[in-house]
C-alpha cells in the first residue's frame, strides 16, 4: 500500500516500482489522501482546459483513473478535501485535509489497511517529501495508521487489527542518481544539449546523504510510469523535466526506484554495504510462512 497527498503523486513517485510489483502478481494499492481540486494547471496547453477551469476535481478523478489503468494498481480515494499551498501565514481553508486534526483523520486509513491487509506500506518522510501541508500531513496520518491498525483496543469499530510489517519512505529524488545519470549522459554524449540544462537543473539539489536502503530493479517499467505522468495531463506536461533525460540512459545509469527502510517488525538481516532489492524480503504471512513473490 502506498499513501499519497494527491493524484499525481504515486506517478511521479513510485509508478514504476508499483508496475514492476504489478508484474510480479503482488496486489498494489495506492490510496490518495484529497482530490487535488486545489491544484493549479500545471500544462499550458492542456486540451480539457475549459474543463480544468470549471471542474478541475472532476478532472482529476478522470485523470487518477487513466494513470491507474496505465500500471494496473488498485486505488482508493481517503476522502479529504486539498490544502492548496497557502502563502507563508495564511490560513489553511476549513476542513482541508491538513487542518483536520490527525486523531481524526488517521481512521479511514486504519479501517482501509485492516480492510487491505498489507505487509508493506509506503508514504513520505517527515517533510513530506518537499513541506506542502498535505504532504506532511500524508506523512503524519501514514505513520500513525502503522502503529494504530495493529493495535487491538484502538477502534475495533473499525475492523480487526491487522500488522503492517514493514514501512518506508520515498527516495526516489536524491542528488546521487541525478549525479549518476548526469556523468553517464557527459561519458556517452559529451556533445548533447542535455548537459547545460541538466547542469542548471540539479543546482536545486545538494549533495545529501544517500538514505535509501533498498533499491527496486524497476528500470523496465519507467515507460508506464511515463505513461501514468502523461495521464495526470492537468499537472504534467510532455515537456515537463520528468521527461528529461531518455529512458534508456536511466536505465543504464540507475535502473532503480530507491526507498528507505523506517521500520520493521521482522529480524534484522545482515547485508554489509548491499541494499534490498526486494519489500517482501523476509516477509511472513498471517499463517506464519514466507511470503513467495514471483521473479520478474
Amino acid at each position: 500500500m502506498a499513501v499519497h497527498a494527491h493524484p499525481d503523486d504515486e506517478s511521479s513517485k513510485g509508478a514504476a516500482t508499483y508496475a514492476y510489483y504489478v508484474h510480479r502478481g503482488v496486489d498494489v494499492m495506492v490510496v490518495s489522501c484529497t482530490s487535488g481540486e486545489r491544484g493549479s494547471i500545471l500544462n499550458e496547453n492542456l486540451e480539457a482546459r475549459a474543463w480544468a477551469e470549471r471542474d478541475i476535481a472532476g478532472l482529476r478523478r478522470v485523470e487518477m483513473a487513466a494513470a491507474q489503468a496505465a500500471v494496473g494498481f488498485e486505488h482508493r480515494w481517503l476522502g479529504y478535501a486539498d490544502s492548496g499551498l497557502p502563502d507563508e501565514g495564511d490560513p489553511l481553508p476549513a476542513n482541508a485535509f491538513a487542518s483536520i486534526p490527525t486523531h481524526l483523520s488517521v481512521r479511514p486509513l486504519v479501517a482501509l489497511i485492516r480492510e487491505a491487509k498489507p505487509h508493506v506500506l509506503l508514504t513520505y518522510d517527515e517533510n513530506g517529501g518537499y513541506p506542502h501541508p498535505d504532504h506532511i500531513r500524508c506523512h503524519d496520518v501514514s505513520v500513525l495508521a502503522y502503529e494504530l491498525a495493529a493495535d487491538e483496543s484502538y477502534a475495533p469499530e473499525l475492523g480487526a487489527p491487522w500488522q503492517v510489517q514493514k514501512l518506508y519512505y520515498d527516495r526516489i529524488f536524491s542528488y546521487q542518481r541525478m549525479q549518476s545519470i548526469y556523468s553517464l549522459l557527459v561519458e556517452t554524449d559529451p556533445e548533447s544539449p542535455l548537459i547545460t540544462s541538466f547542469t542548471e537543473m540539479k543546482r536545486w539539489m545538494t549533495e545529501a546523504p544517500f538514505l535509501a536502503t533498498t533499491q527496486i530493479p524497476a528500470g523496465e517499467f519507467f515507460e508506464a510510469r511515463d505513461q501514468a505522468l502523461l495521464a495526470h495531463a492537468s499537472q504534467v506536461s510532455p515537456d515537463s523535466s520528468f521527461f528529461f533525460w531518455p529512458n534508456e540512459l536511466q536505465r543504464k545509469a540507475w535502473p532503480f526506484e530507491d526507498y528507505q527502510l523506517v521500520d520493521s517488525k521482522l529480524p534484522a538481516v545482515e547485508r554489509g554495504d548491499a541494499l534490498e532489492s526486494d519489500f517482501f524480503e523476509g516477509i511472513r504471512d498471517e499463517a506464519d510462512q514466507a511470503v513467495e513473490v514471483p521473479a520478474p
